[in-house]
C-alpha cells in the first residue's frame, strides 16, 4: 500500500466534535441495525456487527442505544427497512471519491449526494468509475506522542499489520480486512494506544492539491461527511502543509 492520506488524519477531530453534537449516534445506530439484520445479533459470530459495536463504543455512544440498535435489526422493533449503498465520483481536479451509505430511500439520497458533488464542483459517477483506485483495508491510528516509531513498528507487524506510516501526528497502522480484528486484538494485548480502528477504502495512489482547489475539496468532504445517511467517506487527496495546519488548528 503506497502513499497516506491527510484526510484520515484530520477527521478524527471533526468525528469528536460531531459526537458531541450526538450526530453521530444516528449514524451508528443505523449501521448496528443493518449489520444486525444482515448477519444476527451476537457479535461473536457477527464481525461486521462487533465493528459496528466498536465504533459505536469509540464514539462513546450509550449502550442501551447500542442494544437498541441491535434488537431493530433482527426484528425486535419496527422500523423503517434500511439498505447499504457504495457511491462513486469524482471532486474538483480529478479526486477519486468512495461512500458509504446507509438510507431508507436510495431514491432521496442519490438525488440529494448528486446535488452535493454538483454545489461544490465534482460529478458523482457509475459503480466501478473510482473503485479500482481503492483497496479495502483495516486502519489504525496512534498518536505520535504516545508511542516510539521503532517500537511501533515491530509491534505492528509481528501482529499482522501490513505497514505503518508517519501522518502528521498520527501513525497510521494498516491491514488486510480479514486479520483486522485479530491485529486490534493483538495491538490492545500489546497495550498499544490506537485512537482508532476502522475499516476504510485505502487509495493506492493520492493527487496533492494546491490551497485553492484543497479548499473546494474540503467543503465537498464536509459537506458529504456532514449528511445523515453518509456512514463513510474516502478520497485520494492529500492537502498543502499551509491549509492542513489551519484546518488542524480550527478543528
Amino acid at each position: 500500500m503506497s502513499g497516506h492520506s491527510h484526510w484520515s488524519s484530520i477527521k478524527r477531530k471533526k468525528g469528536a466534535i460531531d459526537a458531541k453534537r450526538g450526530k453521530t449516534f444516528s449514524k451508528l445506530a443505523r449501521n448496528i441495525t443493518v449489520a444486525a439484520k444482515s448477519g444476527g445479533g451476537k457479535p461473536d459470530l457477527n464481525i461486521k456487527l462487533q465493528y459496528a459495536i466498536d465504533k459505536a463504543k469509540a464514539a462513546n455512544m450509550p449502550k442501551e442505544n447500542i442494544e437498541r440498535a441491535i434488537q431493530k435489526g433482527i426484528g425486535g422493533t419496527s422500523g423503517e427497512d434500511l439498505f447499504e449503498c457504495l457511491y462513486e465520483g469524482y471532486g474538483p481536479s480529478g479526486v477519486a471519491i468512495m461512500l458509504e451509505i446507509v438510507t431508507d430511500n436510495k431514491n432521496r439520497t442519490a438525488s440529494e449526494i448528486r446535488k452535493l458533488f454538483d454545489r461544490f464542483g465534482g460529478s458523482l459517477g457509475v459503480s466501478g468509475s473510482v473503485s479500482w483506485m481503492f483497496e479495502k483495508r483495516g486502519m489504525f491510528t496512534v498518536n505520535a506522542d504516545r508511542a516510539d516509531e521503532d517500537q511501533l513498528m515491530m509491534v505492528a507487524l509481528e501482529v499482522g499489520a501490513e505497514d505503518v506510516l508517519r501522518v502528521e501526528h498520527v501513525y497510521q497502522i494498516t491491514c488486510s480486512p480479514s486479520d483486522f480484528e485479530q491485529v486490534k486484538d493483538s495491538l490492545t494485548e500489546q497495550n498499544v494506544p490506537f485512537e482508532s480502528a476502522e475499516l476504510s477504502w485505502i487509495p493506492k495512489s493520492f493527487i496533492e492539491l494546491d490551497e485553492k482547489v484543497g479548499e473546494k475539496m474540503v467543503e465537498l468532504m464536509d459537506a458529504l461527511e456532514d449528511h445523515d445517511d453518509v456512514q463513510e467517506v474516502c478520497a485520494n487527496f492529500n492537502l498543502p502543509k499551509e491549509l492542513l495546519l489551519e484546518m488542524q488548528e480550527k478543528r
